[in-house]
């Protein structure tokens, strides 16, 4: 929960994280921007029965993030960078997308004075070659090696600088990624990639905020709201480049984040393998080629705004993606096909239970293994299930962490489960996978009223209320309850007659009202 006024900068790595926990964990977390003065309790149920893991709540409103399809001017106006006498600052400016925006600066904008650094500088493959390129275009240029999370090693930098070509623009595309699960990633993973990102931006940020920069821009990504499973580190460090781009706005300063979507041939893009690739498309996420990535790069300049999203959206494959759409992404898709989509998912659910009725237990285990086998060969691009055996090793097939969470949304959809992030790992053949499904859905048909589950699963809530005057509160409220429920008439027949006629909507929404456990 944020306070909602103004841009709390500190707290945007948590945003990140969390939307990472949602994505792997769908259904389980909700982020509130709350503006100040609002009581989250009153609002809170309303915000859970939405179905949004995102909003933000302001005047009695409930507000949720939608990205717009927006169309790029041919040839926007965009700022100048200091073409003569200035000097433009690139991180990771000796590689991947520093070494394509570098080449751009110069192509396209005229900069004549780059100053390029990396973590290993003149050191670092092809930056001498990179440099000779560049100064046979009519450039200055400058590789330096500089740790720019480090705060003295940026101050030494900047001051390098010559007067007479003082830095005009800031370009910080330095970054790395070291993905996995929220629960699985160490401490040193988390500072990996915070470091050169967040530190460094904010570095960047204090000891040029006196200068007269012409632009300031920060290559955020996508990963930070839309394709946050499996990266909460990189998805954190990113969120806070959004944030710090809004705050410097709010304080008059020069600023850009641009989100991109995945770049085809360079960045973190050329590290991916097909599996990754195949995962993103499903998913409707299309990568940037190196000429789109730098048209968008021009028109978030020229937008004036200080946060952009640059992707390439599939609108049929989103149309006819497995599992949830992010929520961001909800408005690229017509209202009436994601109602048909969930109502499908439900009905594919109902359709599995209603095959396993029935059966054998070894048959229902067939059934769910090659349920798993085939949804293991979709994600893997193989043909058909038969390509996947059924007691291999998922890692040895080539799953990783965010293949893993998929196959568990997938199958979450499919059965009606709610499967543990970490199926992958703790499940880890198709059997065993099918297995632990089959025991879940068993358990699941041995109560076959949804309502009563739902009574479970208050009596383990209850279960955790140990303080004595609480526990008189909620007794006096559950007799309440209870005598309102049966019409005054608590007899246990009439209690399973009137709860086994009602949904489990209307028994969650009678429970809300009546009962207030804080």
């Amino acid at each position: 929960v944020s306070s909602g006024e103004g841009v709390v900068v500190s707290q945007a790595p948590v945003w990140g994280l969390v939307r990472a926990a949602e994505a792997e964990n769908p259904g389980r977390f909700v982020l509130v921007d709350l503006a100040e003065g609002e009581d989250l309790a009153a609002v809170l149920p309303s915000v859970v029965a939405s179905g949004e893991p995102e909003v933000a709540w302001r005047k009695g409103e409930m507000l949720v993030p939608r990205l717009t399809r927006r169309e790029p001017c041919e040839a926007p106006e965009v700022p100048s960078l200091g073409t003569d006498e200035g000097t433009v600052l690139v991180t990771g400016g000796t590689g991947g997308l520093g070494a394509v925006v570098a080449r751009h600066l110069v192509v396209e904008h005229g900069v004549r004075h780059l100053l390029l650094v990396s973590r290993r500088g003149p050191a670092a493959e092809g930056a001498e070659a990179l440099r000779d390129e560049l100064v046979e275009l009519g450039a200055s240029v400058v590789v330096a090696g500089c740790d720019v999370a480090d705060r003295a090693s940026v101050e030494k930098l900047l001051a390098s600088v010559p007067l007479d070509r003082p830095l005009t623009a800031v370009i910080h595309a330095a970054g790395v990624g070291d993905s996995g699960l929220v629960g699985s990633l160490s401490a040193e993973q988390w500072d990996g990639v915070l470091r050169p990102k967040v530190d460094a931006a904010w570095h960047l940020h204090e000891l040029t905020r006196e200068m007269p920069l012409s632009a300031f821009v920060l290559f955020s990504s996508i990963g930070g709201s839309v394709a946050a499973a499996g990266q909460a580190n990189y998805a954190a460090a990113n969120v806070f480049l959004d944030a710090l781009a809004q705050h410097r706005h709010e304080e008059g300063l020069p600023a850009t984040s641009v989100a991109f979507g995945l770049w085809s041939d360079t960045g973190m893009g050329g590290l991916l393998s097909q599996v990754d690739r195949a995962r993103l498309l499903r998913q409707g996420l299309l990568p940037l080629s190196a000429a789109e990535g730098l048209r968008a790069f021009d028109a978030a300049l020229a937008s004036g705004v200080a946060t952009v999203t640059a992707s390439r959206v599939d609108n049929a494959a989103l149309r006819t993606r497995r599992g949830e759409i992010p929520a961001l992404l909800r408005g690229l898709v017509p209202a009436s096909r994601k109602l048909s989509r969930q109502a499908a998912g439900g009905a594919d659910a109902d359709g599995l239970k209603r095959q396993l009725t029935g059966l054998d237990p070894q048959e229902r285990l067939d059934l769910l293994t090659n349920l798993v086998r085939g949804h293991v060969a979709a994600i893997l691009g193989h043909g058909s299930a038969d390509a996947v055996e059924a007691d291999r090793n998922f890692n040895e097939l080539g799953f990783d962490s965010l293949t893993a969470v998929e196959l568990r949304n997938q199958l979450n959809a499919a059965t009606g489960l709610r499967l543990p992030a970490t199926l992958v790992f703790d499940y880890p053949t198709a059997q065993a996978a099918a297995e632990y499904m089959a025991a879940q859905l068993s358990d699941d048909t041995d109560t076959t009223d949804p309502a009563l589950r739902e009574i479970d699963r208050l009596e383990e809530l209850l279960s955790s209320v140990s303080d004595g005057e609480r526990r008189r509160a909620v007794t006096v409220r559950l007799q309440s309850l209870l005598l309102k429920w049966t019409d005054g008439e608590p007899d246990s027949a009439s209690v399973e007659s009137r709860i086994g006629s009602s949904s489990a909507e209307e028994i969650f929404a009678f429970i809300d009202n009546e009962l207030d456990l804080h």
